[in-house]
């Protein structure tokens, strides 16, 4: 079974396929198969940021912290 790829690692790989394809120097057919993986890593990237902001919007409504609150409470933690 393949692995996942991390956001970090999808987003370096996206970027590569971006550079790859605004050279110039590939087919239209390989072109087409980079631009599909892109469109895949694209949509993998977007689902993890997504589930972050799921996580995130969880632990503040958990603690029933709003925003600010929750910026000044990291500020005061940080100092």
């Amino acid at each position: 079974m393949k692995k996942e790829l991390s956001f970090e690692n999808a987003l370096k790989r996206l970027e590569e396929i971006v550079g790859t394809l605004e050279s110039g120097n590939i087919t239209l057919e390989e072109s087409l198969i980079v631009y599909q993986e892109g469109v895949m890593l694209s949509k993998l990237c977007n689902d993890k940021l997504k589930e972050a902001e799921g996580k995130v919007m969880k632990i503040i409504n958990k603690d029933e912290l709003s925003y600010e609150e929750f910026s000044l409470q990291n500020n005061v933690e940080e100092r």
